[in-house]
């Protein structure tokens, strides 16, 4: 018996190949959504793991987070017509004694520098803490190992706190310190090497609590160590210390900043100064100032005008309750002002004057007047060359009443110095590093030498008209 295989028909092989097709198409489609959802996801993963490196480096980008290298550095020779070293510096003359700066340039025999290592961390909740340690040395030695003679110090090391998340309203943009440090607000006269004011010291503080737009404050509390002293007038055996504590508080009214420090240092009144024990043990400093973004309101740049007073222990204006030696009645006032702007577009100018009165300084009856007026010009000739003038003039008036065998003067100083100056890059005040050569001419009244034969004005071989040679670097970063 023959057995027949069932016969399919074309309408039958047409379906089965459909639907084979159809399956085709099916898993074609399926793998092609397999894979697109793969590539998707290995996209996002990548994008996912690339923010996520964006997000760990842009706290370092904008400097938030972690290691970063500060410095101020400064070194150079300073030569007489003779070929040898020669003093100088900008607190040369004998109003230098109580503050009376007369420039810079020029006028440096020195070594100084400031080694400054930063670390900045961001905790999870956006507090941010930076750590500051500064390391500073200074040596007038020509010689590349200096340990023997340098001044090597630890000039800062604090932490500072900010952005706290737990801190609102008023404290909401508030930061928080303690250790060893400068104050963040101190500002100065850089090419007279004065501070307007320069507050420092161990202590803890809080800067800008913010009451408005336009009105915050800091407050800090500052201690300062005086030199050990006889704690017996009639006695040089027994000693003591004396700790200058330092409450401050510091307000900014837009452009305008008001300053005031009480001070307490126990037991000063103590201390034997000239054979007598009147050293002032409490003062008071205070400050007012104005931060100027024009030149007087005339042309682009900026000006700061000061006028600082105190009293007792708050009558060293500048260095705030760092000098024991005041009298209980000492009082005194200075005045400063300074500014920046271009003459043309290849000329700087940078003019300032400053000037104080104090009575009662170190012993009663005496008094020290004094004036500086000081100029800073450059010519800027190249992308990298320019040509710096400055130009110096003091007059000071000090009537000392013997305090520390120094003398009784009245008369004039006066200082010129030309500086060709190599920079990467020319452009305004504040483009460092530079390297200068320079010649300086300074002259001042015989009257002067007699001040304190210590001093370099009182030096047998540096008397009347002097010529200064030598070259000199300065950077900071």
């Amino acid at each position: 018996m023959n057995t027949c295989k069932p016969y399919r028909t074309n309408s039958t092989h047409d379906a089965i190949a459909g639907r084979r097709l159809a399956l085709a198409v099916s898993v074609a489609s399926l793998g092609l959504v397999v894979s697109q959802a793969q590539a998707q996801e290995s996209v996002e993963d990548r994008l996912s793991a690339l923010e996520q490196q964006l997000a760990e480096v842009e706290p370092h980008a904008r400097g938030d987070q972690g290691f970063s290298f500060n410095t101020y550095a400064r070194s150079g020779l300073l030569l007489n017509s003779d070929g040898k070293s020669a003093p100088g510096g900008p607190y040369l003359t004998p109003a230098g004694s109580v503050g009376g700066a007369v420039g810079r340039l020029g006028n440096e025999p020195d070594t100084y520098l400031e080694a400054i290592l930063n670390y900045k961390s961001v905790a999870d909740n956006g507090t941010k803490a930076h750590y500051r340690l500064m390391i500073a040395d200074s040596t007038t030695s020509s010689n590349d190992w200096t340990a023997g003679d340098g001044a090597l110090n630890v000039r800062q090391a604090y932490v500072e706190f900010s952005n706290l998340a737990g801190f609102t309203g008023v404290f909401e943009d508030a930061s928080i310190w303690a250790g060893k440090r400068f104050d963040r607000d101190n500002f100065d006269i850089h090419w007279l090497d004065s501070d307007f004011v320069f507050l420092a010291g161990t202590g803890a503080g809080l800067y800008d609590v913010t009451f408005s737009e336009s009105v915050k404050s800091n407050f800090s509390l500052y201690g300062r160590s005086f030199q050990d002293f006889p704690s017996d007038p009639d006695s040089t055996d027994e000693t003591s210390d004396t700790d200058n504590l330092i409450l401050t508080a510091n307000n900014y009214f837009g452009n305008l900043q008001w300053m005031i420090n009480g001070m307490s240092a126990a037991d000063n009144d103590e201390r034997v100064v000239e054979g007598v024990t009147e050293a002032a043990d409490t003062g008071v400093n205070t400050m007012l100032a104005y931060h100027g973004d024009s030149f007087f309101g005339i042309a682009d740049g900026n000006f700061k005008v000061a006028l600082l007073h105190g009293q007792g222990l708050g009558a060293e204006v500048k260095n705030i309750g760092a000098d024991g030696n005041l009298h209980e009645d000492a009082a005194s006032t200075r005045a400063a002002v300074y500014g920046t702007t271009r003459l043309s577009d290849s000329w700087r100018i940078a003019p300032m004057i400053m000037a104080e009165t104090s009575t009662d300084r170190y012993v009663e009856g005496d008094e020290y007047q004094w004036l500086t007026f000081n100029t800073r010009l450059a010519n800027e000739l190249g992308a990298n060359f320019e040509m710096q003038y400055e130009a110096s003039w003091q007059v000071m008036d000090l009537n000392t009443e013997g305090y520390d065998d120094r003398g009784d003067v009245d008369g004039d100083y006066a200082r010129f110095t030309i500086a060709p100056t190599f920079k990467p890059q020319v452009g305004g005040f504040w483009n460092r590093p530079e390297i200068r050569v320079f010649a300086s001419y300074s002259t001042w009244d015989d009257e002067l030498n007699r001040y304190d034969g210590g001093d370099a004005l009182g030096q047998e071989d540096f008397g009347g008209s002097q010529w200064t040679f030598g070259t000199q670097m300065e950077i900071w970063f």
